[in-house]
């Protein structure tokens, strides 16, 4: 006899909402990971569909000053 864990029913469900995320959401998420040196990335969901990305970026600061030379805006 075999059971269906919770994890399972829920890592099944997690794969069907990966194959609904449109390219274009998806290529926006991974722009902004690629884009961020230090700092977090929401992905905010409603009703099962993406609807915000927010990009926080934090700059580091050493004792000579910013630890990189252009920061982004």
């Amino acid at each position: 006899m075999t059971t269906d864990s919770g994890l399972e029913r829920k890592t099944a469900a997690t794969n069907d909402h990966a194959r609904k995320i449109p390219a274009e959401v998806a290529q926006e998420i991974l722009r902004a990971v690629a884009s961020i040196e230090y700092g977090s990335i929401e992905i905010v969901i409603h009703d099962n569909r993406v609807v915000q990305i927010e990009c926080r970026e934090k700059i580091r600061v050493n004792q000579s000053g910013l630890s990189r030379k252009a920061l982004k805006s």
